[in-house]
This record gives C-alpha cells, structure tokens and sequence, in this order.
C-alpha cells in the first residue's frame, strides 16, 4: 500500500503561499494606507497595469510579482523574483575616498536588476517571458532612475562602514549611531537600503526619512565647519528668473536643500565628491548669479580682468598639493562651501567668506585654516613654482609677493605689518601710519561696495588689470587725473601729493612729465629700497654712467643716478 503523507507536509505550501500572500497584501494596505498615504500603491514601484508612473504592465494586475515570489525564489531573502543582471560595474572613486567600494552586493544588487537598464523590467524568474510593458517599454527608461552601469556618478554603496572607515577617512559619523531610519544590512555594509526604502514612498524617491536641510545626509557626514556654514542657514529663496537652481528638488531655500544645494547622490555632472554640475563652477553659479544669493559673482568672472576659472574644469582636487599642483584656480580654491559665513573681519584677519581655506604664512608654511587674507593670496601669487610673471619691468624684479611684503624689507605696503615710514602726510583717514591692510583693499571689483558699486566684494573680475578696484595707469605720457590714478588716491590725498607735501618734485614728475605713480614705485615692496621704489625699466634706464640707482639721504632727501625721459641725471639731487 503506497504511504499516504502527513497532513501537515500535504499542506504545507499552500498553507505558506497564503501566509505569504496574506502579509504581503497586509504590508501593501499598510504602506498604501500609511498616515500620509503614500505607499507602493501610490508609486512608481508599482509596474503593474494601474500602476501610476510612466512603467507599467500591459496587462498584469498584481505589484509585488516584480520583486517577490512566494516560491522558487532566487535568493530566500527577501523571496527576489525579478532576474538578476550579470553585469559588471564601474564603481564610484575618489581621491578623497577612503572606503573600499566594489562591485555592488545584497540588497544593492537586487535593486540595480531594474535600476542599471540591463534587465526588461518584466523580467521575473518564475514567468517563462517577459511580462509585457505598456508603449513598448522593455528596461528602465533613460533619466534620473537609469544609474546604467557606471555607477561612478552616484553615491557608493556595498562597502564597510566602520570605525576603521571614520578613523582614516574623517567627517564621518560613529556607525553605531546610525540605528533608527539610515541602517546598514546585515554585514555591516552601506547599501541602497540604507537611504531607500522601496516600499514606502512618503518622503519622495523612497527615501527612508524626510530629508528637509538634508537630515538624511547628516547621518553618516559630519562635515568639518557645517553647523555655522551659510549654506546650512540661509533662507535666501530662488527669484523665479532664469534656471532653477534646484530642479530635482521640492525644497526652496538654501538652507532647505543644504547638501543638495551642490551635491546630488545619483547621476552627478562631476563624478568625484557628487557635484550636481559638470563644470565646477556651475555648482556655485547656479545659485551666485544674483538668483539666489545678493551678489552677481557669475559676471565677474566674465570682465577684462578675472581669477580664470572658466579656463579649467575638474581639475581642483581637495587632496592637491596647495602650493604646487597644475595651474588652476576654482572657486573651491578660494572657498570652502562647507565653511563659508557672512562674518566681516578686520585686516589682516581673513572674514568668514574665507573659513576652512588652507593657506600658506608669512614664513612659507602651509596652513590650515587660514587665518590671515593674505595667507590665501600667498598659495599662488607667493612661493609657487606656476607662479604668473610679473606685468611690470622693474629694476629689481621680485614675483614672490610673500617676499615683497616682508617685514625685513627697505619699504612695503603694510599687509604682514605696520609700515615703516611714519611720514606720510596724503594719507585720508582713517588710514594712518600704523594701518594694516588688505591684499583686496586694491585687488577687488570695480563695482564692489568698497568701489561705490553695489557689486560683490573680492578679487573675482575688474574691468581694470590687474584685478584693480580702481583705476591705476601704468604707461608714461598720460596726463594727470583723479581717474587715472584713482587706485592710489584711494588712500593718498590727491591735493597732499599734488602739493608736494612728501616729495618735494611729486607735481613735476606727475603732472609736467606725465611720470605715473608705478614707474618709480612697486606698490607691494621691495627689499633694498625705501619709498618703494622701483623704477620701471620700460621708461628708466641707466644714467651715461652706466648706474640706475636711487639713495635716500635723510628725512625728504635723496638723490637719483638714471636716464628718463631723455633727461640725463647724475646725483640729481632733491630736498625741501
């Protein structure tokens, strides 16, 4: 007699396939009927034929089907029925990039079965053929749900997060805090899941929590400086005028969208750090065009005379030598957006727009931060090897702008210190002779508050070379005005110098000879001469005697051996 089997193996799978049916529909009604709403019911995860996003079946009516299967799994957990892709994936990297990303594992992979475009999306392991699609659609669609296989652009995922990670890699977060909605699986590792939830859609692209001043980020990233950044606080709003510069986002403040001012976590324009768009500079123009923020910084750069960064792109790396890595210069060279506040300051102290830069002292040391303007200047206009030439001939030629402001030196504007001379009679309060000043005192906008313009502040773009707030001529045989050496009345009285109050033959030079201010004066410093004085070898020339030189002889006195203007002078001496 053939043995009849136990009752409860006789009933076991359909007494399972109706358990499994039954929580799965109960989950469905649950996340459908969530207290906001929104569940699978109600979203794009749903492929079946009432489904309401752009995929959907042709005619199948059941949703979970296109993940889950009660049986003939492909994996047990979590009962996956849609076919897994085979294939192999370009995995996101980075010079600043500590963890050791892959190729994508566990819940990772299963989701990158619709989301890399390689499997049709009715694509199942228990159907025979595909479940056809709605407009003849086969795969993901092109668009911001593609991540195709180069998943360079996108955030990492598949890889350890640990202690180990946070200790090398830094602005990281102790992973066994993250417990509540961001979790990593099973393994300890990050993975699509701990951002998404594929079932529930109440916060928008499925993620795990609402991500308003980008709480969901905060999780894991503990940017250095980010608690008093602007871009953390600013309510500053979008004009409505030209592109929106949060497109993918229902956010509509700056500090609303926080990270997702500048970074996105999929298909990003600039792969390494996330940067939304493709041209460094984008990420920061689509807010600082005068949009969103107050100043139009995004013109600037377009004026005769500019910081260049237009000329690269991709090319600044966080983790490049400060000093000497290829010639460059991007708005993150100059600012760091994690750091960066509205906080004034007084010269030399660098203001709050320059937080979290590194810099390079008075000694030639790289710092980090900074803490005085000049310190920025000085990582490229100082001891750097790509060091620009300089614009003007001099008698004693110096390009190391750090030297030219020592306070060894014969004479200097009083950027690193105070001054040494402690006659000079033009100076317009409050500048006085134990002043301190700025690098961007004199390289600054043209129309920036400083210049009586409305425009931003800093040494972005000038109509006037080299990056002048005003204007300075620099060529012989130009008659005198206020204009025309606007830059140096800034801080000198016109009338005192006309006048002759500190060098007894200033009118005759200026104003007779049509001599401009630099043709006798290097206006940062020079290391032999006091007076800064410097002569401009395109207009001065040795004397008949083969020597070009200058020598003070005491207070208001002084001698020059040089040819100018066809004149021959030997020992001209002047005086009061």
């Amino acid at each position: 007699m053939k043995r009849q089997k136990p009752h409860c193996i006789r009933v076991a799978r359909p007494r399972w396939a109706a358990i499994i049916g039954l929580c799965l529909a109960t989950f469905l009604t649950s996340t459908a009927h969530s207290a906001t709403g929104v569940g699978i019911l109600d979203s794009k995860h749903d492929l079946s034929v009432s489904g309401p996003g752009p995929a959907k079946a042709l005619s199948e009516s059941e949703v979970c089907l296109f993940c889950h299967t009660p049986h003939r799994a492909v994996s047990q957990t979590p009962l996956w029925n849609h076919r897994m892709s085979e294939a192999s994936y370009t995995p996101y990297t980075s010079s600043t990039t500590k963890a050791a990303v892959g190729q994508p594992t566990g819940s990772s992979k299963l989701c990158l079965s619709c989301h890399d475009g390689t499997v049709a999306l009715g694509m199942l392991h228990t159907r025979s053929s595909p479940i056809e699609m709605r407009d003849g659609l086969t795969t993901m669609p092109p668009g911001r749900a593609n991540l195709s296989t180069d998943l360079s652009d996108d955030h990492p995922i598949s890889f350890y997060y640990d202690n180990v990670l946070v200790n090398t890699r830094g602005e990281l977060k102790d992973p066994a805090m993250l417990t509540d909605k961001v979790r990593l699986d099973h393994s300890g590792q990050v993975q699509c899941t701990s951002c998404h939830d594929a079932h529930d859609n109440q916060y928008g692209q499925f993620l795990v929590q609402d991500n308003y001043g980008s709480a969901l980020c905060l999780n894991c990233h503990d940017p250095l400086y980010w608690r008093d950044s602007s871009h953390r606080i600013s309510s500053r709003t979008w004009s409505g005028t030209g592109p929106d510069p949060w497109p993918n986002s229902t956010l509509n403040t700056v500090a609303a969208n926080a990270c997702g001012n500048c970074h996105t976590p999929h298909n990003a324009g600039t792969k390494p750090r996330l940067l939304a768009a493709t041209r460094e500079e984008d990420n920061c123009f689509k807010c600082h065009n005068g949009q969103v923020a107050a100043k139009d910084l995004e013109s600037e750069f377009n004026k005769l005379s500019a910081h260049p960064i237009l000329n690269t792109s991709a090319v600044h790396d966080p983790m490049e030598d400060p000093v000497n890595a290829p010639r460059h210069v991007e708005c993150a060279d100059c600012h760091n957006a994690h750091a960066t506040k509205p906080t004034s300051a007084l010269a030399p102290l660098a203001s709050g727009a320059l937080a979290g830069i590194k810099g390079m002292n008075a000694s030639g040391a790289v710092v980090n931060p900074l803490t005085m303007e000049y310190e920025l200047c000085y990582r490229c206009h100082a001891d750097s090897l790509n060091r620009g030439p300089g614009i003007i001939n001099r008698h004693f030629p110096q390009t190391n702008t750090r030297l030219e402001f020592q306070p060894a030196n014969a004479s200097y504007h009083p950027v690193q210190t105070a001054g040494k001379n402690s006659f000079v009679p033009s100076l317009i309060p409050p500048w006085s002779t134990s002043s301190r000043m700025y690098c961007t005192d004199c390289h600054n906008s043209d129309q920036s508050p400083a210049a009586g313009g409305n425009g931003a502040n800093g040494p972005h773009g000038s109509i006037y070379r080299p990056l002048l707030e005003r204007e300075l001529i620099t060529k012989d045989n130009h008659p005198e005005a206020p204009s025309s050496y606007a830059l140096c009345y800034k801080c000198h009285n016109r009338s005192s110098v006309l006048a002759d109050q500190s060098f007894t033959l200033h009118k005759k030079h200026v104003v007779d000879a049509q001599t401009t201010c630099t043709t006798c004066h290097d206006p940062h410093g020079v290391a032999s001469e006091p007076h800064l004085i410097n002569f401009n070898r395109d207009y001065v020339a040795p004397a008949s005697n083969g020597v070009l030189e200058y020598r003070s002889s005491g207070f208001r006195r002084g001698n020059c051996t040089l040819s100018c203007h066809g004149v021959d002078h030997r020992n001209a001496e002047y005086k009061p």
